[in-house]
């Protein structure tokens, strides 16, 4: 009996410990379960406070135009990926496809206003101020992007008399997306505590672009977004070729041709299925030209390239917003830009005093950019050695800026010069003549290889009395009548 009992006592024991390890296994099965669940919940939570986070960060930056888009780079990985066009059937209101691919592309996208309506005239100034052989390389596409088919028909109607043999030559085409292919634009939520209906505004406005963008992708090799009330340059195509062709080899993702919100950005044609996508994907966060400035840094461009004198100019006085007014104008701009300088490849330098990274070079470039040096005395020179032996047609140099008007040169001299010696660090000329002496600050002369018997190896700005003022070079342009072969 006491052999039974000690038998059934284990026997209930090994079934106690059975049932344990049973519980012990759920438990540890459930534990796990919930455990995980946990994890993912805290990490939506935390992936979700970093976007929140971000977003108002990129609000913040945006805000104070302090962008690093570095720190979103994570958020748009799959951007190289939009290569495709967006699946949309546009349809043609005036023209037909284009019969080949042209060098350059000028986008409008145009609603009716309330108030003045400029976008003949924008036509009229494309056309008028390119030459016959600039037009044979441009192809103009205008989006009619209202939803009152009635005001559409009667722009297409003014467009077709105005422009009939540039419709009909193939440089005209005038399209229109339905509105069923856009998204809502309704509740969007207000960032920038802008109104319900600005909101809606510049939101349709990203998504009229994007459109825009998507359908011109393939028309040509570059492209160039204007507004819908815009003034051209003469001979504005010619000008964009020549600075395209000086970036050659260098990266960039934009240029830009005027200082004022969606006008002269200049595009890789190949580009613009990405930022149509780009568009769309944010079109309710911040106007375009915001969103612009987040898309070019997000391809590695840090920096604005912006080229003067500017080539458009912003002529209307309605915006296209409710007619609110806007006198917005770029100081820049100059109608006949076609005289666009050359400034030869050279060697720059300076004995004057830099200010942090307002370095000599930056006066030689076609871009908005600037030297800046330290109160320079009687003696200090700015110079410039040329890669080979030049002949000048015509020199203009621009001292200070609007923001410091008195960082001029006050007395100065340009001379010119010939016979290099020394260095390829050390390099200067033997002998220089002086062409004159600045004025107000500015120095230009022209018909310089009439007055320059010989071939001008170097050129310099010398200082010819100390100053306490600062200088600023704002810009060194020169025009070359031919290179010799020496």
């Amino acid at each position: 009996v006491t052999l039974l009992y000690a038998f059934l006592h284990v026997r209930h024991n090994l079934k106690y410990f059975d049932k344990m390890r049973c519980l012990r296994k759920r438990s540890a099965v459930s534990f796990l379960g919930v455990l995980v669940i946990c994890l993912l919940f805290m990490n939506l939570y935390i992936e979700d406070g970093y976007v929140l986070e971000g977003d108002k960060q990129l609000i913040r930056e945006t805000a104070t135009h302090q962008l690093n888009p570095e720190r979103y780079v994570h958020t748009f990985k799959d951007l190289s990926n939009f290569s495709g066009s967006i699946n949309i059937s546009y349809r043609y209101l005036a023209g037909t496809p284009l019969p080949r691919k042209r060098y350059l592309t000028i986008g409008l996208s145009s609603v009716k206003r309330k108030k003045g309506n400029y976008l003949l005239e924008t036509i009229k100034s494309i056309f008028e101020q390119s030459s016959y052989e600039e037009l044979k390389e441009i192809a103009v596409v205008v989006q009619l992007a209202d939803f009152d088919s009635a005001w559409c028909e009667g722009i297409v109607q003014d467009i077709s008399q105005k422009f009939a043999h540039h419709i009909i030559a193939g440089r005209l085409i005038v399209i229109h997306v339905p509105e069923e292919y856009y998204p809502v634009l309704d509740g969007l939520k207000r960032n920038y505590n802008d109104p319900e209906d600005r909101v809606k505004f510049r939101s349709k406005q990203n998504v009229d672009y994007a459109f825009l963008l998507n359908f011109c992708a393939n028309l040509s090799d570059y492209y160039v977004m204007l507004e819908d009330d815009v003034r051209c340059s003469k001979n504005f195509l010619t000008a964009v070729k020549k600075v395209i062709t000086s970036r050659e080899g260098s990266y960039w993702v934009t240029l830009e041709f005027s200082k004022l919100g969606y006008i002269g950005k200049l595009y890789h044609s190949h580009d613009l299925p990405r930022l149509a996508h780009f568009l769309l994907m944010f079109y309710q966060e911040m106007p375009c030209d915001w969103l612009l400035i987040h898309f070019r840094g997000l391809l590695a461009q840090k920096e604005v390239i912006r080229f003067k004198p500017s080539l458009f100019q912003h002529m209307g006085y309605y915006s296209s917003y409710k007619g609110a007014e806007n006198k917005l104008k770029d100081d820049d701009f100059e109608e006949e830009s076609f005289d666009i300088p050359d400034n030869p490849p050279a060697n720059l330098h300076t004995n004057m005093n830099v200010f942090e990274n307002y370095e000599a070079s930056k006066a030689y470039s076609s871009v908005d950019e600037y030297f800046w040096g330290k109160a320079p005395s009687t003696g200090d020179f700015y110079g410039i050695v040329f890669e080979k032996p030049t002949k000048i047609s015509k020199i203009k140099v621009v001292t200070g800026t609007e923001d410091r008007q008195n960082d001029i040169l006050h007395h100065g001299a340009l001379e010119v010069g010939e016979k290099i010696i020394g260095s390829k660090k050390g390099r200067q000329c033997t002998t220089y003549l002086r062409l004159g002496e600045f004025k107000n600050g500015n120095f230009e002369i022209t018909d310089v290889e009439h007055k320059v018997l010989f071939d001008i190896n170097c050129m310099r700005i010398l200082v010819t009395k100390s100053q306490k003022e600062w200088l600023i070079i704002r810009s060194i342009s020169i025009w070359t009548s031919q290179t010799s072969n020496q």
